[in-house]
């Protein structure tokens, strides 16, 4: 009957429930109000209950229509699929989220440095400091840097990369990027690390 394919409908939309918000509840610093407010905008996006990279960018060009924020959302969609499994659940979400808005900074640099860190093999290069940059620039869109040269973001990370790679070595490790950032207010507001980034 129509009833019980609504109902096997139904169940196949909720097996991607959150376990549980009160154990979401006791790992992330929301509330659950907070959680249940999130879940139902996320449910509303996606009633599939996981969240796939093209949706991502969907849902992500939609705060940036001025620019291209595609190969943005590209890596920040890498960095909220912690498990790597191509797909993001409201769990790996609200985890992030926690993260950006209500971390320590040590938590959101290292939030950042995996951001950073394109392929995951625990450096940034300065070749990944660069593509992530470039890809902040074309989300910004032209009107945001209407003078902006084409070589801007190759000078910011040369700037940086020097300042961060403390041993010289053509690789910053996660200390490094964390001493720096700290130190440096103008590395911490360049490199988007505050609220903004979401």
């Amino acid at each position: 009957s129509a009833d019980t394919v609504e109902d096997e409908m139904e169940m196949a939309t909720v097996r991607h429930r959150p376990e549980a918000l009160e154990l979401l509840e006791a790992q992330s610093k929301f509330t659950k109000k907070e959680l249940q407010i999130l879940y139902r905008g996320f449910k509303n996006e996606c009633p599939s209950g996981v969240v796939n990279e093209e949706t991502f960018k969907e849902i992500y060009s939609q705060f940036f229509p001025q620019g291209d924020s595609t190969t943005y959302a590209h890596f920040l969609f890498n960095a909220f699929d912690t498990d790597h499994n191509g797909s993001v659940s409201f769990e790996d979400f609200v985890m992030g989220l926690s993260i950006l808005l209500r971390g320590t900074v040590q938590e959101k640099l290292n939030w950042a440095f995996n951001l950073y860190d394109i392929n995951k093999d625990g450096y940034i290069t300065k070749e990944e400091m660069l593509d992530i940059m470039k890809a902040i620039y074309d989300m910004m869109g032209k009107c945001t840097y209407p003078v902006l040269k084409e070589d801007a973001p190759r000078q910011h990370v040369e700037t940086f990369f020097q300042k961060m790679d403390k041993n010289k070595d053509g690789v910053v490790t996660i200390d490094e990027f964390i001493e720096s950032c700290q130190k440096d207010e103008n590395i911490m507001r360049s490199m988007q690390l505050f609220e903004n980034v979401i």
